[in-house]
Parts: structure tokens; C-alpha cells; sequence
């Protein structure tokens, strides 16, 4: 992504990138920008209307977290350009990336090792291991630790991977991506969520508030 001193007009934007599927609104790291996330033909394009210095600097900072955050490919020869490996788009999971992927710190460091997290609600742990079966790749949802019932708190995370993963059930405590590949990044980024539906719930109102004054403008698809 090249900085220009002209601001291309909406339209373009639209008809080069494609719909504006997710919008954050304010950019903490960089001018209070908003930032957009736009598809076409499978591709994720980072895009600003910003024309600050450092802008496209920025916008590559941003698409490498999808990748290092998300699991996606950076495509070559673009700076703010990704798509998933599996060849789908994994819309509401891309959602919630796409805004760790700017709100997060610069020096922020990318998960790794286990997938494990204290439960929000009891003193469970809560952890995902995954297998490959049948030709897909499931993951298993486990908790261990004491609770009231630890079998129905078990199964409202598990409802919570389905509601923000847009995941499958493949079993009383598995769940699996409708490509049937393996994603793990976004099982760590979307187990916090999962973990506590009606807090995301809240949080999602909020974020739509706050960027509703400027996503028709944008060519903006509202949440599903």
C-alpha cells in the first residue's frame, strides 16, 4: 500500500476492495484513524481513508497481525492484504481479529503454546486440544476444576464457539470449522470470547454504536 496525497473517493475504495465487512472505529496507535476491513473474492484488505505519514507503514503493522494473530497468508506484493489458507472466510471470527489486530499494543506478543484459559464465571480452567478425524480437524472443549455444574457451563462455551466461530458441533464437547481445517490461532482468539457470551454481547452493541455514524459511508455490511 502506497501513500498518496489524494484520497481516493468511496466508490473506488468499494469497487477495488470490495465491501467494507468490518470497521474500527478509532485506531489507538495511530491518530484515532478509523479502519477498515474489505473483502472481495477472499482477499482481506486493510484500508484507511487516513493520509497520514506512516499510514502505509501502518496498515502493513495491522495485516501482519491478522497473520500472526488469525492463521492467514499475507498475499505477496501487497502490504495490507491476507486471505485464509482453507480458502473460506471465516466472517464472524474475522470480526473479532480484526479488532485485536488494531487495538492491540504494538509490542504485543502473539500467543502460543497451550490452549488453556481461567474460566470468567467459575474456577474452572478451560482447555482445547485438537485431533484430526474423518478428513476434518475437531477441537475438543475440556474444563477441569471445581464448579456448581461444570457439565452446563461446558456446554455454553461450546455454544459460544458456535455463535462466534460460526463452528459446527461434531460432538457433545467438539466443535469443528466449517472447512474442516485446522485454524488454532483463532481458536486462542475467539476462547476468551466463547468463555463469556453475554459480556461479548455488551461489547459488540457498544463497538456497533460507536461506528455507526460512519459505516454506511463505507461501504459497511452490518454484523450477521
Amino acid at each position: 500500500m502506497t501513500e498518496k496525497t489524494d484520497a481516493p473517493r468511496v466508490t473506488d475504495v468499494i469497487e477495488r476492495y470490495g465491501r467494507c465487512l468490518e470497521l474500527v472505529p478509532i485506531d489507538p496507535t495511530f491518530h484515532d484513524a478509523s479502519v477498515g476491513l474489505y473483502v472481495k473474492d477472499g482477499a482481506c484488505t486493510v484500508w484507511t481513508f487516513s493520509r497520514k505519514p506512516g499510514v502505509g507503514e501502518r496498515m502493513e503493522q495491522i495485516r501482519d497481525r491478522l497473520v500472526s494473530l488469525g492463521g492467514m497468508t499475507p498475499i505477496e506484493d501487497n502490504g495490507n492484504q491476507a486471505r485464509f489458507p482453507c480458502g473460506l472466510l471465516h466472517v464472524r471470527p474475522v470480526r473479532f481479529l480484526m479488532a485485536q489486530a488494531v487495538g492491540k499494543a504494538r509490542e504485543y506478543a502473539t500467543p502460543s503454546g497451550d490452549m488453556s484459559i481461567k474460566d470468567s464465571k467459575t474456577d474452572l480452567v478451560l482447555s482445547l486440544s485438537g485431533r484430526g478425524e474423518g478428513g476434518r480437524w475437531l477441537y475438543d472443549v475440556a474444563a477441569e476444576g471445581e464448579a456448581a455444574n461444570p457439565a452446563m457451563r461446558l456446554r455454553m462455551v461450546v455454544a459460544g464457539f458456535l455463535r462466534y466461530g460460526e463452528m459446527e458441533k461434531a460432538g457433545d464437547a467438539s466443535v469443528t470449522f466449517p472447512c474442516g481445517q485446522r485454524h488454532d490461532e483463532l481458536m486462542r482468539l475467539l476462547l476468551p470470547y466463547s468463555r463469556n457470551v453475554s459480556a461479548v454481547e455488551s461489547m459488540m452493541e457498544a463497538e456497533a454504536l460507536r461506528g455507526q455514524m460512519t459505516t454506511s459511508t463505507l461501504g459497511f455490511t452490518p454484523p450477521t
